[in-house]
């Protein structure tokens, strides 16, 4: 179960002296200044919908308390808050420069009661077990150190009942459309990372994560070998990115 996955070893840097959590922190904080830019500018703003539609996944529960894993600059917290309007979400990653930016933003629009963002490790979650009505992850398992326990993490602190929502990045399978999409991940959006945030090393760790990341049905497996139940998954786009879902049992 606590075997690693191909994409677990997957580290920005290549540094030895490091994990692979420490080089993605490391990472983040280099390019937190031009992460929401470069999201929206090498998705052409398809990635917003992709949020928003991940979000809706959780409309049927109405949740009351939320937990954004790997929240970086804070969007989807935001957008649950502007969509569900739960009483209280909390948003944690390892990167100080993507948290900081995520608290202004949450500053400009006066919702620090209601939206706290923290410093914390998603395999190691600094709260109590059955604590949360619903948890969300936008683009951040592929960058967890050991997947298995970041997933049984999120399990221990959801309530019986509650639900995960993780969006993630996909490989397309149709022929043609799947050949455009090599081209652009491993070429030009390396390329931009470094014209525009002065960091190809981030923009190629993107491509080589999402190559290797258990996608699709092996994804759903290893969410209900982790012990979620009524798990599902929701292509986006042709299969760049995907909506998959879990729930905890009822005691």
């Amino acid at each position: 179960m606590n075997s690693p996955l191909p994409h677990d070893t997957i580290v920005p840097f290549g540094d030895e002296n490091k994990s692979k959590k420490e080089q993605v922190a490391e990472m983040f904080d280099q390019i937190a200044f031009r992460y929401d830019f470069l999201n929206r500018f090498l998705s052409g703003g398809i990635d917003v919908r992709w949020r928003k539609k991940a979000i809706r996944e959780l409309q049927s529960i109405q949740p009351k308390t939320v937990l954004d894993v790997a929240t970086g600059t804070a969007d989807v917290a935001l957008m649950t808050y502007k969509y569900l309007q739960p009483d209280h979400i909390t948003g944690i990653d390892i990167s100080n420069g993507m948290l900081d930016i995520g608290r202004q933003k949450i500053a400009r629009l006066g919702l620090e009661k209601i939206i706290t963002l923290q410093q914390a490790d998603s395999e190691a979650l600094p709260f109590s077990d059955n604590q949360f009505d619903a948890i969300t992850v936008a683009f951040g398992v592929r960058n967890f150190q050991n997947l298995h326990r970041g997933l049984a993490e999120m399990l221990r602190v959801l309530k019986p009942g509650g639900k995960l929502v993780v969006l993630e990045f996909s490989k397309p399978k149709t022929v043609g459309f799947k050949s455009l999409y090599k081209f652009y991940m491993n070429l030009v959006t390396p390329g931009i990372g470094k014209l525009i945030a002065k960091n190809k090393s981030a923009y190629q760790y993107l491509n080589d994560s999402v190559q290797a990341f258990p996608e699709g049905d092996d994804f759903l497996k290893i969410l209900s070998a982790t012990g979620f139940e009524t798990t599902y998954r929701k292509p986006l786009t042709m299969g760049i990115s995907t909506i998959y879902a879990g729930t905890k049992a009822m005691l």
